[in-house]
């Protein structure tokens, strides 16, 4: 086994990339943070450019992380490191012995307008605070066929590296992108799709109305909902029934009862 190209905490380079954990250290380089075989993988899938890779030999033991090492290699550098080190790089307590630094993929709605079909479903989600059901959310809309998920004034990153391993790797297989709400609901105007609103009180039960033409299902923050932008003319409030003690779902559980209600229509009319 070679020596660590990288073995000191104090190394300009690793300073550099340890940095990236932090989203605006993220914005000024362009840059994110990816760790785990299966989420590099599929960033990769998706032609996200790979700058280089941190690599500590001895951890690298499941098939997947082995079958990326020589991927890897032939796109950009590979660092070598100590385990210790390439542990402040990862996140949690999850370690396959690899972590990526890519450029940052666009976020745009540009380029989820160039992406779309001609009947979307598109998920929205306003200020959603945790990258975990930020993560999760984009979980969900991957695996019910939504076409697109705008993150509308969010309070996470949506490249931080939790978001990125809760959603599985599925961020970078989606065409997503990031604004304000009044940019997503002028951009959803424009398109001349249903919105439908998640909220607590009011508003038709969401298994009672059709998603089967062009819409945008709208969920909210997890503490204070949906802002009054999504109220009014145009917008279209659906509740999703709460028979318990709760007065509302965790955002990525509300997320995936209308991802996959909007589904079953869907598959119904095509019947």
């Amino acid at each position: 086994m070679r020596e660590p190209d990288v073995s000191s905490r104090q190394n300009p380079r690793f300073k550099a990339t340890l940095a990236l954990r932090d989203a605006k250290e993220r914005r000024k380089q362009g840059l994110i943070i990816v760790d785990g075989a299966r989420e590099i993988g599929r960033a990769l899938d998706a032609g996200v450019v790979l700058r280089e890779t941190w690599m500590a030999t001895e951890r690298v033991r499941t098939d997947a992380a082995r079958a990326l090492v020589p991927r890897v290699a032939g796109l950009a550098p590979t660092v070598e490191t100590t385990p210790e080190l390439l542990a402040r790089l990862a996140y949690g307590d999850r370690d396959e012995g690899l972590v990526a630094v890519l450029e940052t993929p666009p976020a745009d709605l540009e380029a989820v307008a160039a992406a779309l079909p001609e009947r979307p479903l598109i998920a929205v989600m306003e200020q959603v605070e945790k990258p975990g059901n930020l993560g999760a959310l984009l979980r969900s809309a991957d695996g019910a066929g939504v076409d697109a998920v705008i993150a509308a004034d969010p309070v996470s990153d949506i490249w931080n590296p939790n978001a990125i391993r809760a959603s599985l790797g599925t961020i970078f297989s989606l065409p997503v992108a990031a604004c304000t709400s009044s940019e997503a609901l002028a951009f959803l105007r424009e398109l001349e799709v249903e919105i439908m609103a998640a909220r607590v009180a009011g508003g038709t039960d969401y298994d009672a109305v059709d998603m089967t033409g062009p819409v945008a299902l709208v969920v909210g923050a997890e503490t204070a909902g949906l802002t009054e932008a999504w109220s009014g003319e145009g917008v279209r409030p659906v509740a999703i029934p709460m028979l318990g003690l709760a007065d509302s779902l965790n955002v990525s559980a509300s997320a995936a009862v209308l991802f996959y209600e909007a589904r079953r229509q869907r598959r119904a009319a095509e019947a």
